[in-house]
């Protein structure tokens, strides 16, 4: 009797054994697998990261709308722009001036656009720095035409201007060799050219970032980027003194 309730148990014992052991163990190889691959996951997930963000807040009004709230006068300056300006970290570079900084990651101008009365006019600074254009280059909300990109910026500029801002717009970066294609590299000069001239019809400042971070051939180079598109520290210890000079020419006007 013994053997045969050792025969009848055995297979209730097996079927435990693979319903707990090998689920656990297929786990733990996944869970291994998807580690060894984070990075990787990473990067694919940011796309839709950012299509929610942007389907459910398209021009990130909800981003800075507290800090905004906490302004009880008013920003002496604001740098406004997309990841660039996001990632500055203007209190170590401008230490006790006071600089706002309301830059937003992988943002376009037209969502800039949305967001710069709530983060630009309704703190009333005494200066505005726009830097925008690089990710409607990039086509992170759609391809769009040059013409367009500067009409984006103009509305900013004219914005600023109505209401009593003073406005300092800046040059696209460069960036490195494997970063864009020709076609998009070449959007850049035309668009910092009209920049350019209309920084100079409407007597604002002009800075310009990109002759002062580009290497011999027109690329950002590797001393001066973290990834080939957005500035290391040294990067921005380049922009910094040109940003402050700007400042304070338009401030003295």
């Amino acid at each position: 009797m013994d053997i045969t309730a050792n025969r009848k148990t055995l297979p209730d014992k097996w079927v435990w054994l693979i319903l707990g052991v090998v689920p656990i163990t297929v786990t733990l190889f996944l869970a291994a697998y998807q580690i060894g691959k984070i990075c990787e996951v990473h990067e694919l997930s940011r796309p839709l990261s950012h299509y929610i963000e942007t389907v459910n807040d398209f021009g990130g009004l909800r981003r800075y709308q507290m800090d905004n709230y906490a302004i009880q006068n008013h920003a002496p300056v604001v740098f406004f722009g997309d990841s660039i300006t996001d990632y500055w970290p203007l209190g170590t570079f401008f230490a006790g001036k006071g600089y706002v900084n309301r830059g937003i990651g992988g943002q376009t101008t037209e969502q800039m656009i949305v967001r710069f009365q709530q983060d630009v006019v309704d703190i009333n600074p005494d200066v505005v720095v726009i830097l925008a254009g690089a990710n409607d280059i990039r086509g992170i909300t759609g391809t769009k035409r040059v013409d367009q990109i500067e009409q984006n910026i103009r509305t900013m500029a004219e914005l600023a201007h109505l209401h009593g801002i003073r406005v300092v717009l800046c040059s696209v970066l460069p960036v490195a060799k494997s970063v864009w294609t020709p076609a998009q590299k070449a959007k850049i000069l035309t668009i910092n050219a009209w920049i350019r001239n209309y920084a100079s019809e409407n007597q604002f400042p002009f800075v310009d970032y990109y002759d002062a971070m580009k290497d011999p051939v027109g690329n950002l180079p590797d001393a001066l980027s973290v990834d080939g598109l957005h500035p290391s520290l040294a990067g921005y210890k380049v922009m910094a003194p040109l940003a402050e000079h700007s400042i304070e020419q338009v401030l003295k006007r």
